[in-house]
């Protein structure tokens, strides 16, 4: 607390009453003391003192209760007594500004002090101790990790609370917890589906913006965050006085046990103190000049998050802050890897996004973060924010490049198909640099921001009137098709058209090169109703709706994505390490990669400048760039994936010799029911009908093998 002049541990009892106990140490402005006998459950918070004075940039306010921004456990909310249920909805009670929030003038609201005790509306820090049943497990050591390879990763993107809360499965007092995603029903879908990772929604403790209180709803997903140590409490089914830090190891070891590594979504860029006019909460009232970036008007805060605020990550004591909570989540909590909202902020030094900034820095050399999953968003609001391909070595970033190519395909939008072959193969455009392979591309075609799967089929426009901003939040860039109909409707043949869609996607996302992600629900064909920012909506627009699996149809779709999945894992050829090629292997001359015209020809230099609605790649398995546990050389299948996103069929000639004798037909998006046989072999040279906006995948037999099934 930088400039501070007096700082006091606030300890409080059941009965709220407080007991204040001054810091007397300081050493390079770190405040610091003893306190002998507080035990496990203890509730507490910081009284900071100082000058008041904005328009520099302080904002000390002793008669504000602050958040400890290490504090393992939170108990309570922001609200009445600071212990309110879980479900309370309400707008943030005044007290917990730092000024005075009905000030008669706006323009100078934020610059007159609020001396009314917030004590009583706000949450407190609760001391966990390291010698409780729940302590520090021995269980984190290196050979109980799943360890999943990057080439060998399946994610799934799932928020804590909505996937369990309607799952019939997991008891209804477990449910929307951690204890519910660790219940042996939700674990089996994951299981069931066979993905390698979750990637769970911020558990960060967070706070609910007042703009959605007052509209008697709630920040659902969580990025704003105010706790960086402590699992958000109301997801814990144990309770908020340090149980919910148990809670949450016994859902990583019953994750870790089913194979299943835990990511989690981070949010290091802001907090959920907002701008000059937010509430006085923790970090602000330490040492506002410290930890958040502010303007050349110090009054006022830099802002490229779009959140209101951005935290300081160039200045030590927070970069130490925010390594030391990631390496607490892996060490303590268990945890497999991050990825960072808004990663782009973290990397700014100055203004400029740098690549080699102190943050990335630090992580490239940490011996324990530096070995732990690292994904990027890589962008963020401000200008030159944009980072796609940038990130260096040990990170991984979502491709949104990959979103926009493979939905711009299947809706008939690509003017020609020179950015999908670069998508499916791997992206090496963007990331065969200073030796990232394939797996630095998350491919992605939904993610929890923006429509459902089945949405992206169903809508051609937002729906989000019920977040209650005039439909004007969220973005007007779906690049979505309603087949026909906007919404849900009983028309069948446009209900058919959108399941072949979404096999389609499904089927796109699984095969291409690079580590794929899956959001929870588009599986079995979850909405929000056309809603693509579903936020502020924990109900159940936002929930998993596992009723969905009673459906013939939506289970079938479920059944494709586990046979995708599985046909995945079992073909290496299928998870690269390396990219592509495209140059001769073997004694037979055929390259990695090849892509056929539907005349059965490599396609050439014109081809891909060409509109064109199908076309097939060749994945080689022939000669792999890579070894097995052994150090053995690795060989697989080789496989024909056929692509056509036009209305009508077409005739798709294979390939001949060498590529194949002939080939087998595994997948067929065209057909509703994935569990009957796939058909005869096709002979090499023969032409095959293409059913329209489809996707067929091939085996490559070879002369060798005859006939000879795979599967």
């Amino acid at each position: 607390a930088q400039g501070a002049e007096a700082v006091e541990v606030c300890l409080f009892d059941d009965e709220g009453h407080e007991t204040r106990c001054p810091l007397t140490e300081r050493t390079d402005e770190i405040w610091h003391g003893f306190l002998p006998g507080v035990p496990a459950g203890q509730r507490y918070g910081y009284r900071v003192h100082g000058r008041w004075d904005p328009w520099m940039g302080a904002r000390w306010n002793p008669a504000k209760l602050l958040l400890d921004p290490y504090a393992r456990a939170v108990d309570g909310d922001f609200g009445g007594a600071g212990i309110v249920p879980r479900e309370w909805r309400g707008p943030l009670p005044p007290e917990v500004y730092g000024h005075v929030r009905d000030w008669p003038q706006q323009h100078v609201a934020d610059t007159v002090r609020d001396d009314r005790d917030s004590a009583p509306y706000v949450p407190k820090g609760v001391v966990v101790g390291d010698d409780a049943p729940d302590g520090p497990p021995d269980e984190w050591i290196d050979d109980r990790r799943p360890k999943t390879p990057w080439a060998d990763t399946v994610i799934y993107e799932l928020h804590v609370r909505g996937f369990t809360k309607r799952h019939p499965g997991v008891p209804p007092e477990l449910r929307g917890t951690y204890a519910g995603l660790a219940h042996p029903a939700a674990i089996e879908h994951l299981t069931r589906l066979g993905v390698t990772a979750v990637e769970l929604l911020p558990v960060h403790q967070f706070a609910h913006e007042d703009h959605l209180l007052r509209r008697g709803l709630s920040n659902y997903w969580g990025y704003n965050s105010i706790g960086y140590f402590a699992p958000h409490g109301a997801y814990a089914a144990s309770g908020t006085r340090g149980a919910q830090v148990g809670e949450f190891r016994r859902m990583v070891r019953a994750l870790h046990e089913a194979g299943i590594e835990v990511i989690l979504d981070v949010v290091y860029n802001h907090t959920a103190e907002s701008g000059e006019l937010g509430p006085t909460l923790s970090l602000r009232g330490i040492d506002n000049r410290g930890y958040y970036r502010l303007q050349q008007d110090p009054r006022r805060y830099t802002d490229y998050t779009g959140c209101g605020n951005t935290l300081h990550v160039m200045h030590p004591q927070v970069l130490r802050m925010i390594t030391d909570s990631l390496r607490y989540w892996v060490t303590e909590m268990g945890v497999d890897g991050f990825r960072f909202d808004l990663a782009a902020t973290l990397a700014r030094a100055m203004d400029d996004v740098d690549m080699l900034s102190p943050f990335l820095a630090v992580i490239a050399q940490d011996p324990v973060l530096r070995r732990v999953k690292l994904i990027a968003e890589p962008w963020d609001v401000g200008s030159g924010g944009y980072q796609v391909g940038a990130f260096p070595p040990l990170w991984t970033e979502w491709n949104d490049r990959y979103r926009d190519a493979v939905r711009d395909f299947w809706r008939g939008a690509l003017p020609d198909v020179r950015d999908l072959g670069y998508r499916l193969s791997g992206s090496s455009d963007l990331y065969a640099w200073g030796g990232r392979g394939p797996y630095a591309s998350v491919n992605f075609i939904t993610a929890h921001d923006g429509f459902t799967l089945r949405d992206l089929v169903s809508y051609d426009r937002k729906h989000n009137e019920a977040n209650g901003e005039g439909n004007r939040d969220g973005t007007d860039d779906n690049r979505s098709w309603n087949c026909g109909a906007e919404g849900e409707t009983d028309d069948p043949a446009v209900r058919a058209l959108r399941r072949r869609q979404l096999r389609n996607l499904l089927s796109t996302l699984l095969l291409s090169t690079g580590v794929p992600m899956l959001v929870a629900g588009d599986e079995m064909g979850r909405t929000q109703g056309g809603n693509n920012n579903a936020y502020c909506q924990d109900n159940e627009t936002g929930w998993v709706d596992w009723s969905l699996l009673e459906d013939p149809g939506w289970r079938s779709l479920t059944d494709l994505t586990a046979r995708l999945v599985a046909l995945r894992r079992g073909h290496p050829v299928l998870r690269r390490r390396t990219f592509f090629s495209g140059h001769a292997q073997g004694p037979d001359g055929l390259r990695d990669l090849a892509w056929f015209t539907a005349r059965g020809t490599e396609m050439t230099e014109p081809d891909w400048y060409a509109p064109t609605a199908a076309l097939g790649l060749y994945l080689s398995g022939r000669d792999i760039p890579q070894r097995d546990e052994r150090g053995g050389p690795i060989t697989d299948d080789s496989f024909l994936v056929l692509l056509h996103a036009g209305p009508e069929p077409v005739e798709f000639a294979l390939p001949g010799p060498p590529w194949a004798a002939s080939y087998e037909l595994l997948v067929d998006t065209s057909r509703e029911d994935q569990h009957a046989p796939p058909g005869t072999p096709h002979r090499a040279g023969s032409r095959i009908e293409l059913p329209g906006r489809s996707v067929l995948l091939l085996r490559a037999v070879t002369a060798a093998e005859g006939g000879r099934k795979t599967e």
